[in-house]
C-alpha cells in the first residue's frame, strides 16, 4: 500500500515548483504577487515537512508575510507613479519594447548552467555523514542555550549573524535616501472595517512575536522569527493610519535601527577585551548575554522592516511645497 504521507510530499513538490514557474511566467502583476505568498507558504510547509521549524518560522513570517507585503506596496507606488492607479491597463504588464533575442538566450545559458551546477552538486554529495550534530552537541552546553539552532547562530556562527543585521541596517539607510526624490504615492483607503480588525489583532500578535524571541533559547523561535512578526504590528498600524510617522520620530527610529547591531556588536568587543575570542561568552553570562542580543535585535528587525514597508524618511513639509 502506498504511502499517504509520499504522496502528499510528492504533491507539495509539484505544487511548490507549479507555483514558481506560474508567479515567473503570469502577465498580471497581482496575481503573479499573490501566486509568489502562496508559494512562500507552502515551502514554509516543505520546510516542517524536512524538519526544519525554525526555517519554516523565518519563511512564512519573512519570506512571505513581511516580503509579500513589501510587494504589494511597491505594485500599489509603481501604479501611481505610471498613472494606472484604479484603471483596467494596471492589472497587466506590456513590455515597452521586446527583450533582444540575445539576452533571452544568455539569460536561458546562465540559468542552464546554474541548474546544471546545482544538479552535480546534489548528486556528488554524499547520501549520509556525520555532519556536525555530534560537535554542536557537544558544544552545546557551553553555549547558555539549549535549542542547537540558537545556539549555532548567535554563538558558534555569531559573526554571520551579526552580518544579516547589518544588511537590515544597510537596507533601510538605502531605502531612506532613494525615496527623498520620489513621489509619495497616496495609501489606500481600508475603512473602519480593518482599523477594528487591527486593533483586535495586534495585542495577539504582539504576545506572539514576543513568546517566539523567549522561547527562541530551548525551542524553534528567536530574533529574526519574533521581530518580523512584531513587523507585522507595525505594518497593522500603518496601514490602518492608527501610527503616522512623524519627522520628530526620526531620531528614536535611528536608534531603534542601529540598537541591535550595535549591541550585537559591542558584546563582541566586550568578550573580545576580557581576553577571550569575540562571541566566545563567559559560561556563566552565556545565557545571559544571548538573550541580551536577541531581544535588542528583535527590536531593530521589528522596526526596520516596518520602515521598509513604510519606505519613505518621515520629513516635514517646506512651506514652498519641497520636502525638508
Amino acid at each position: 500500500m502506498t504511502d499517504p504521507i509520499l504522496i502528499f510530499d510528492l504533491l507539495l513538490a509539484a505544487a511548490v515548483v507549479a507555483l514558481a514557474v506560474a508567479s515567473l511566467s503570469v502577465r498580471d502583476l497581482f496575481v503573479a504577487i499573490v501566486l509568489f505568498i502562496t508559494f512562500g507558504l507552502l515551502s514554509a510547509l516543505a520546510w516542517v515537512r524536512l524538519a526544519a521549524p525554525d526555517v519554516a518560522l523565518a519563511e512564512a513570517a519573512i519570506g512571505t508575510g513581511v516580503t509579500g507585503a513589501l510587494l504589494l506596496k511597491t505594485l500599489h507606488h509603481l501604479r501611481y507613479v505610471t498613472g494606472t492607479l484604479n484603471r483596467p491597463e494596471a492589472f497587466s504588464v506590456t513590455p515597452a519594447a521586446p527583450v533582444p533575442a540575445p539576452v533571452l538566450w544568455a539569460n536561458a545559458a546562465f540559468c542552464g548552467l546554474i541548474t546544471l551546477g546545482l544538479a552535480v552538486a546534489f548528486l556528488g554529495a554524499p547520501r549520509s555523514g556525520p555532519g556536525f550534530d555530534a560537535l554542536v552537541a557537544e558544544a552545546l552546553p557551553q553555549s547558555g542555550v539549549e535549542h542547537p539552532v540558537t545556539a549555532v547562530l548567535l554563538s558558534f556562527r555569531a559573526y554571520d549573524t551579526l552580518m544579516e543585521v547589518v544588511v537590515l541596517l544597510a537596507a533601510v539607510i538605502g531605502v531612506w535616501q532613494i525615496e527623498r526624490g520620489l513621489s509619495d504615492a497616496p495609501a489606500p483607503v481600508l475603512g473602519e472595517v480593518f482599523q477594528g480588525f487591527a486593533r483586535l489583532t495586534l495585542p495577539a500578535i504582539v504576545v506572539v512575536g514576543t513568546y517566539l524571541l523567549w522561547k527562541g533559547a530551548e525551542a524553534p523561535g528567536g530574533a529574526f522569527q519574533g521581530g518580523a512578526v512584531l513587523a507585522a504590528v507595525g505594518l497593522l498600524l500603518l496601514l490602518s493610519r492608527l501610527y503616522v510617522p512623524q519627522p520628530s520620530h526620526r531620531g528614536v527610529a535611528r536608534w531603534a535601527f542601529v540598537l541591535g547591531t550595535g549591541v550585537f556588536a559591542g558584546v563582541a568587543l566586550l568578550v573580545a577585551g576580557g581576553g577571550r575570542v569575540a562571541f566566545e561568552y563567559p559560561p556563566e553570562h552565556a545565557k545571559t548575554l544571548i538573550l541580551l542580543i536577541e531581544g535588542l535585535v528583535t527590536i531593530s528587525i521589528a522596526v526596520t522592516l516596518a520602515a521598509l514597508f513604510h519606505g519613505r524618511e518621515p520629513v516635514a513639509l517646506r512651506t514652498d511645497g519641497g520636502r525638508g
